[in-house]
């Protein structure tokens, strides 16, 4: 198998994406936040301890993909024509799940910024609720689908 960031000498390297045609790219990306069933309740009802959790959340993960090349070295900037985040509760485990949908026109695609989106939506939440509860499991974190390109569609 060859990788696209790996050069013959070894070395890590930006891919060229130059003669690749402009397509519509569309990534969504999954994560859960496992909270405790005290801090659970509070997240629910919207009495965190620094405000509105979850908005506060969509925000950041919004903010993160637009910033994904200033986070990811090898990562292409982009014009991200959408950033969505949707919220979960899952009352019977106590659990946060996050979804992100990220979609571009443009010669790469969008799974890392997707992916980045729900990583930092679920690092908020954890920022916003740690003062309460330091015992916060996030994860698993993992891409759903993907969209446009080459390689076509995938889905997990």
């Amino acid at each position: 198998m060859e990788l696209s960031h790996i050069g013959k000498d070894g070395k890590a390297k930006m891919v060229d994406v130059t003669e690749k045609p402009l397509t519509e790219r569309t990534a969504k990306a999954f994560g859960q936040v496992r909270l405790s069933r005290d801090v659970y309740e509070l997240l629910r009802d919207g009495k965190g301890p620094k405000g509105d959790v979850l908005n506060t959340a969509k925000i950041a993960g919004i903010m993160a993909a637009k910033k994904t090349p200033e986070l990811i070295p090898l990562c292409h900037p982009l014009m991200l024509s959408y950033v969505d985040l949707r919220f979960n509760l899952k009352e019977e485990e106590c659990v946060l799940e996050i979804e992100s949908t990220v979609k571009t026109e443009g010669k790469t695609g969008v799974e890392m910024e997707s992916l980045t989106a729900v990583m930092v939506a679920a690092l908020t939440v954890y920022d916003m609720l740690k003062a309460v509860d330091k015992k916060i499991e996030l994860g698993p974190f993992f891409l759903v689908e993907k969209e446009g390109g080459k390689s076509g569609r995938f889905t997990r």
